[in-house]
């Protein structure tokens, strides 16, 4: 079956909005997983980033494999695979915490990912090919608020069932304890998260067998129409495609900023002697202003804009507000906040970064037929930017400030620019 007549899409696209929610909701936690393990593991900036690098490299692992077991199994069973191996993840943090083990975290963390690799391999092929693919970053842009909005939920919930107000005198005590009341303290701290988790595990079980019996349908990928077809009639390998080789190195970049304006956030907060049950708003101030950006999409795209011409605007606007945060220096108080404006344009790279995914997508998988799945594939292994680009910032962070490492930045904006302006339109390498 091909893409859907509009009419038949509804009930398809809130079933994949739903599965967005759940494991965004799950993907998110790392934004204030990261500061919390920090103080409870006694990690460095570079060490506690490693979350995100245990939690995204799975993609590099498993996005290929995922393609080949869709294509066995079919999008529902897969989905429901997916669910299952993120529920052993979360299991798997009960043993992390009881022992206080940052390794055995960064397992679970591991395997969770690895689920929501084979469930993003599923999800955003099928919903790019949905419907018609010149809407298809509307479509897009519509699960992105399903994720979002579980990034804005997520940390405030882990926030209300696992700190407590009386948390911001013991992190500042800690380092004052000995070292039998101090590792008693944090053995406490950790052991929080043994409940929370083994519910999310829970959850997850049920979201599999939902999935798999739901009434969503099966599309196929695998014949090609006769002008795809022959124009792919020369093509032996996916790598032949540069729209879409050029289109994974942006995904890998474009998810690299957008996971260091969420996931580093707090960090930069606690520069500025904010304290973390304070500045656990501010992954949400960032995640609220993609969902702004998303919004705007499904307004303009494609009735007044076009997918090119609002990825060209976003990779513009990340441009000039990367320059702003390492320049601008004033203090204002915004939002109850007491706070350096640069931390706001870190805010706003949510905005500059909503519909640069929505765009890449259909740009890169255009024309490629039967090699959709192992192209979709190929670009849910650029998330691997997730595990690399937080490691970059945490590495001059701790060189050279919080403030200065956001120049890592830059060069990312400026390859999404080219890629925007120029590179989706090449369709061969010579």
């Amino acid at each position: 079956m091909g893409s859907l007549e509009k009419k038949d899409t509804i009930v398809p696209i809130l079933i994949i909005g739903s599965l967005f929610f759940f494991f965004g909701f799950i993907s998110w936690l790392n934004a204030i997983l990261i500061p919390f393990f920090r103080i409870a593991c006694e990690l460095t900036n570079f060490e506690s980033y490693l979350v995100t690098f245990a939690f995204y490299i799975s993609y590099l692992v498993f996005s290929v494999p995922a393609s080949y077991l869709l294509k066995r199994v079919g999008f529902r069973k897969g989905m429901m695979i997916g669910f299952w191996i993120m529920s052993v993840g979360a299991f798997i943090f009960i043993p992390a915490a009881l022992t206080r083990t940052y390794l055995i975290f960064l397992f679970g963390l591991f395997s969770i990912g690895a689920g929501t690799a084979l469930l993003q391999t599923a999800a955003n092929p099928y919903i790019t090919i949905l419907g018609p693919k010149e809407s298809a970053a509307q479509r897009i842009s519509i699960m992105g608020i399903f994720n979002k909005a579980a990034g804005i939920i997520s940390p405030l919930i882990f926030a209300a069932v696992v700190l407590k107000a009386t948390d911001a005198d013991l992190f500042k005590q800690i380092p004052l304890m000995d070292e039998v009341t101090r590792n008693a303290a944090l053995d406490e701290l950790i052991r929080r998260v043994i409940i929370p988790y083994a519910c999310v595990g829970t959850v997850l079980i049920g979201l599999g067998l939902m999935v798999r019996y739901s009434s969503l349908p099966e599309i196929d990928t695998e014949h090609e129409n006769e002008e795809t077809a022959l124009a792919n009639s020369n093509k032996t390998v996916v790598f032949q495609f540069p729209q879409l080789v050029l289109g994974a190195i942006a995904i890998f970049l474009h998810i690299g900023t957008q996971i260091i304006s969420i996931d580093t956030i707090i960090s930069y907060a606690n520069s500025m002697n904010m304290g973390l049950l304070e500045a656990k708003i501010f992954p949400g101030y960032t995640l609220s202003a993609t969902i702004v950006g998303y919004l705007l999409g499904i307004l303009l795209i494609p009735k007044y804009l076009s997918q090119v011409t609002v990825l060209k605007i976003c990779t513009l606007l990340g441009i000039t507000l990367t320059l702003f945060i390492v320049f601008s220096n004033m203090q204002v108080s915004f939002l109850g906040h007491e706070a350096n404006i640069s931390i706001w344009f870190v805010v706003l790279l949510g905005l500059a970064n909503s519909l640069v995914w929505p765009g890449i997508w259909p740009l890169a998988l255009d024309g490629l037929g039967k090699y959709t799945k192992i192209g979709a594939s190929i670009l849910i292994m650029g998330l691997i930017g997730n595990a690399i680009m937080p490691l970059v910032y945490g590495h001059f962070a701790d060189l050279y400030g919080n403030r200065n490492a956001y120049w890592v930045l830059f060069p990312c904006y400026l390859y999404l620019a080219f890629y925007a302006f120029y590179g989706y339109r090449l369709r061969r390498w010579s």
